[in-house]
């Protein structure tokens, strides 16, 4: 005998705005479970203070939430962002007529300085990609990956979602879909040589089955997950003696950096990136100007 469980208003509230978020906007998963997660601990917070409906609550409650996370030990930056993902809720709740205005809106965030992309230098790049054996069947779908990567600059959720159909080998560019967004991505050489010596030799080997529509696929023949590529690129960093703390967005951060390096505009790397916002691409360029002031300080004689 299974026994129904009875929602409350808030639990509900917050199952109707995270269906709005999957169903119309169209946000990708990793961004569902972080609004799920962040607003969940609001909800306890709510649930401590005896507040059983969110619709009344007074910007008072939130100053209040803020203060009990800091306290708590909450990162800036993270309290930041759960305070964006209640506001974004109530902007909701207001489009839906279920509150007329928004109390998250006065309390402010604080001030926190973000942490500088980490960057690989192209030597560093260079022996990273060399790392995968060019023999062994997985080393030929590593080395696939981390191409296609820095090829592309597209996020690790983008390239463990991209189906053999998304791939042109012969025009040499992937077709990259988030949500209803679309992007055409071109490819270098090394990168279509590597991904096509992964088609032809590697990935037959270790699919499951035939009508498997993932472009990589792990040991057990299924698509390729965020935390199976996460180890394998941690694998090759160790192996490369790179002593950089490198996540999969390092390959994303270094492959824009470069281009900016080298010329591209920053317009270009924004539409490739896929970044809504140029401020997000620009802090590249504000890489690039702390590198060339600490070359100034560190070779100029007079410095």
């Amino acid at each position: 005998m299974t026994t129904d469980v009875v929602m409350t208003r808030n639990e509900k509230l917050l199952e109707e705005y995270l269906l709005y978020l999957r169903e119309t906007k169209k946000s990708s998963n990793n961004t569902l479970q972080a609004y799920e997660r962040d607003l969940n601990k609001f909800l306890d917070f709510l649930k401590s203070s005896r507040i059983d409906d969110l619709t009344t609550i007074s910007s008072a409650v939130i100053e209040d939430y803020k203060n009990a996370m800091t306290n708590g030990g909450f990162s800036p930056a993270t309290v930041s962002r759960c305070l964006s993902a209640i506001r974004s809720m109530f902007q909701y709740l207001i489009m839906n007529d279920v509150v007329d205005s928004n109390p998250a809106r006065e309390i402010h965030n604080e001030k926190f300085e973000k942490k500088a992309p980490q960057i690989l230098t192209n030597k560093e790049i260079e022996i990273l990609l060399s790392q995968p054996s060019s023999t062994d069947v997985k080393g030929i779908r590593d080395r696939a990956m981390l191409e296609l990567l820095y090829a592309t600059g597209i996020k690790v959720t983008e390239l463990i979602s991209l189906d053999i159909d998304d791939v042109n080998l012969q025009l040499a560019f992937i077709h990259c879909v988030k949500g209803e967004k679309e992007r055409i991505i071109s490819l270098y050489p090394l990168a279509v040589r590597a991904i096509s010596n992964y088609l032809e030799s590697s990935r037959k080997l270790l699919v499951a089955k035939p009508d498997e529509k993932a472009l990589f696929v792990n040991v057990s023949g299924e698509r390729m997950t965020r935390q199976g590529f996460w180890k394998i690129l941690k694998t090759y960093a160790e192996s490369a003696k790179i002593y950089k703390e490198i996540t999969p967005h390092t390959l994303r951060h270094s492959f824009a950096a470069h281009l900016l390096e080298n010329g591209a505009d920053i317009h270009d790397i924004q539409e490739i990136l896929g970044h809504a916002d140029i401020s997000s691409t620009q802090r590249y360029a504000q890489f690039l100007k702390n590198k060339a002031k600490n070359s100034y300080i560190k070779f100029h004689p007079r410095a």
